[in-house]
């Protein structure tokens, strides 16, 4: 059964093979590829800032920032990127179109670091209140899974909601002129709403009503066949920034030198960073490996969201099999580098 308790569109397929022999992989270069990253607060920023990965797989590495998961998807789907960060939403929606990719690690479980907040003076104090009023969020996004799972919950029609599509940005700016009377976002757009609004529901308690939702990255299936030693290698760089976190986040200051670079990547403010990082879960290593993740569970979320969005006309159907957008492989082959 899944555990998991985030972001773009249409995405996936098949898995690795390509198991190296011996303890470990050669260490072959991919030469160059182009990974998309969003604008959320994670622990793997501070090896994004330092050049790990560029170290790590011996290549040179070039970064773009996306604003929302479809985005990263329409870049990954035409070959512009190879490597992306997106939601569980995008990837079920992604994987339901069969685009050539595979979740090669589950990034965050995602809890308080997603919100939907209502703007102060917006007259929304309980969950009827929402009908008729104006709800942003970036659609197919993983708040707007939530929101629609939080909507059903409440027995809310969204057709009775205006809920407009918009990204990060022009959710903050629209807030901040009183053009929407909530939104359902991540940060650093949910940092500055709060400015002026409170926080009605979080993706934590969404998760507690059934519809939990994740952040994972993906891979092009072709990059992965070609370069498997490049794709073990992120993963390795990955659960190691997550495990120097578990091991030593709790005392991490907005002054910390990881806190100021996750700060700079991901556009929040240093102050913010710390607590912004305890509102997620970041899976280590072996539990990427588990049943409950990579193991089987991960295949599961992405099956009930893809129902879920089939349910809400937003994908024309649900497949079969989504087993072969979800790749364990290079998580095994990472836990053999030293």
């Amino acid at each position: 059964m899944f555990t998991l308790s985030r972001r773009g569109f249409v995405a996936a397929t098949a898995a690795l093979g390509l198991l190296a022999a011996g303890s470990g992989l050669s260490s072959a270069s991919a030469a160059e590829f182009t990974i998309g990253y969003q604008t959320g607060a994670d622990p793997a920023k501070v090896a994004q800032a330092s050049g790990a990965y560029e170290k790590a797989t011996k290549s040179t590495i070039n970064w773009r920032k996306f604003d929302s998961g479809a985005d990263v998807i329409a870049a990954i789907a035409s070959g512009d990127i190879q490597f992306g960060y997106v939601g569980s939403s995008p990837l079920a929606a992604a994987a339901s179109r069969e685009l050539p990719i595979e979740t090669v690690y589950v990034a965050a479980l995602l809890g308080d670091a997603e919100a939907l907040v209502v703007r102060n003076g917006a007259g929304i104090e309980k969950p009827e209140d929402f009908k008729g009023k104006k709800v942003a969020v970036p659609f197919v996004s993983t708040t707007h899974y939530s929101l629609l799972a939080a909507l059903k919950h409440w027995g809310v029609d969204p057709k009775s909601v205006e809920i407009l599509n918009l990204r990060p940005p022009e959710i903050a700016a629209a807030f901040t002129r009183g053009d929407i009377d909530a939104a359902y976002v991540w940060d650093p757009a949910l940092g500055k709403i709060k400015e002026n609004g409170k926080v009605f529901a979080s993706s934590a308690d969404v998760a507690k009503w059934g519809a939990p939702t994740f952040d994972a990255w993906i891979v092009r299936t072709d990059f992965a066949k070609k370069n498997p030693e490049a794709v073990a290698e992120f993963v390795k760089v990955t659960a190691d920034s997550y495990a120097d976190y578990a091991k030593s986040g709790a005392s991490w200051t907005p002054t910390s030198p990881e806190v100021v670079a996750i700060a700079k990547l991901s556009g929040a403010k240093p102050e913010e960073v710390p607590d912004l990082l305890k509102g997620n879960k970041y899976p280590l290593l072996n539990e990427q490996l588990s049943e409950g993740l990579l193991g089987g569970g991960t295949v599961e979320a992405l099956v009930a969201t893809a129902k879920f969005l089939k349910e809400q006309g937003r994908i024309e159907a649900v497949l079969k099999d989504y087993g072969p957008y979800v790749s364990r492989v290079p998580a095994e082959q990472a836990a053999k580098l030293n």
